[in-house]
């Protein structure tokens, strides 16, 4: 028999997500917007779980609590609360919940506290005296486990997970735009798991790399004899993401032709393989992601209006990583507790100089950059913490700009430094590396290219530089 859980909130849109992302996971779940009206439909019928607001308008969430546990004290009472502080969670705690959730909620992780606290043995849970939290450690904000996606505290976090609930659960095509490394497959599959699609296939395909002929193919497949090299017929991506949702990443760089291709597809729903007659109606959900700015590419001519207008039924920017530097202590945990699981490492954390360092860097590859870097770091620690001495160069020796008075200021010019012109001619060397190296997000097979020298002579500079300031 599947387990019941009521939803107690005055969020109504919420309530609806949550319900129907338990239903298809195997509950049954009903929702009551007030405290009044979840605590007469628990008193109606048998519920095994509770979710409750801790702030509703017309009561406190630990008081549905306590008359919860006084009517079934085996009932598993979770709090929801956006004021993720301890006091409030040892209160709830005391008075018999299982746990504390914090919002925004991500119904992946609901799904595993609700199945964690459903395998625990009943004389473990919370029976509802205050006795039963005495040796429970204090609770902390739980991290997101094996979700690919991290809610950090951040104001442009905490605005791009509100409209990534608010358009989920719609049929609406989106513009993903972000810096490389701002994970928009990562946004894009976490759209498709919050939707009414979500049983259904999430197809990625990534066109940046593909020529005009391998496009098509790509997409809509193609039959054999099509071309040279079509030995037997292909299935394409919007066949394979039939019922669910297909992701084109760099979609800026799909030529014309393909373009007026797909147009056609998202207009009449069916399409044609490469080189077939017969047409396959398809129903897919469409997210894109793009660098650029699309509106841009077709005011220039670069990108079909018709085709930007179909696609921008939503758009969302991804914030960059150095513009929510409150995040970073929380994505530093994240990809540390999965690298040391991945790794299988016994590391304590970072070092108080390697959280400064991360909190100073720019990181231009954005959290691509970040998770790569911890991984690093992970695999050349043991034990212990983690120093400095794992971290890249290009973040121990990161520097911020030179500060300059700003004109009209009464601010006293430091006194001039000395250095020979050899120093000189170093210096403006290693800055003009870092320069090429930042606008090319530390390729350095790429920056070693565009500075005209081997990538062995790139690392030689950099080496020599930083050996003459050690």
């Amino acid at each position: 028999m599947n387990k019941k859980v009521l939803i107690i909130d005055d969020d109504l849109d919420m309530c609806l997500l949550l319900c129907r992302f338990l239903i298809r996971n195997g509950y049954e779940a009903e929702s009551a917007h007030s405290g009044a009206k979840g605590l007469a439909k628990f008193k109606e019928d048998h519920f095994d779980i509770v979710l409750c607001d801790y702030r509703l308008g017309d009561k406190e969430g630990k008081d549905v609590l306590v008359e919860i546990k006084a009517h079934a004290p085996q009932t598993i009472v979770f709090i929801i609360t956006g004021y993720s502080d301890i006091k409030t969670a040892v209160d709830v705690i005391k008075l018999g919940a299982h746990d504390y959730i914090t919002k925004p909620l991500i119904p992946d992780e609901v799904l595993n506290v609700l199945q964690a606290a459903l395998s625990e043995p009943a004389e473990t849970r919370s029976n509802g005296h205050a006795a039963t939290a005495v040796n429970r450690p204090a609770p902390t904000k739980p991290l997101p486990g094996s979700s690919e996606f991290l809610v950090g505290e951040a104001g442009a976090t905490v605005e791009l997970y509100r409209q990534i609930e608010m358009v989920a659960p719609t049929n609406y095509s989106i513009i993903l735009y972000g810096e490389s490394g701002t994970g928009k497959e990562v946004i894009a599959k976490t759209i498709h798991r919050l939707s009414e699609r979500a049983d259904k296939p999430f197809v990625a395909m990534d066109c940046g790399t593909l020529s005009k002929e391998l496009a098509g193919s790509e997409l809509f497949g193609h039959v054999k004899g099509a071309f040279t090299g079509a030995l037997a017929d292909k299935e394409g991506h919007f066949e394979m993401a039939d019922g669910g949702t297909l992701f084109l990443d760099e979609v800026a760089n799909l030529s014309y032709e393909v373009q007026a291709s797909l147009l056609r597809v998202i207009q009449e729903r069916k399409f044609k393989r490469v080189g077939g007659n017969k047409e396959t109606p398809v129903d897919v959900r469409i997210i894109v992601a793009s660098n650029e700015n699309l509106q841009d590419a077709y005011r220039k001519g670069n990108f079909r209006e018709d085709l930007y207008h179909r696609f921008n039924e939503f758009s969302i920017n991804l914030p960059a990583l150095r513009n929510r530097r409150k995040d970073i202590p929380l994505f530093a945990a994240f990809f540390l507790e999965k690298s040391k699981s991945e790794l299988n490492r016994n590391i304590g954390g970072f070092e108080d100089e390697v959280m400064d360092m991360f909190m100073n860097y720019s990181w231009p590859g954005n959290l691509r950059e970040f998770r790569n870097v911890v991984r690093r770091a992970v695999l050349l620690t043991k034990e212990g913490m983690i120093t400095s001495k794992t971290l890249p160069w290009e973040i121990t020796n990161h520097s911020e700009p030179l500060h300059e008075p700003m004109p009209g200021s009464q601010e006293t010019p430091a006194p001039a430094r000395t250095f020979d012109l050899k120093d000189a001619s170093s210096k403006a060397e290693y800055e003009a590396i870092m320069k090429v190296l930042r606008e090319v997000n530390f390729n350095k097979t790429r920056a070693a290219e565009l500075l005209r020298i081997d990538r062995k002579t790139l690392y030689n500079k950099i080496k020599q530089y930083e050996e003459s300031k050690s």
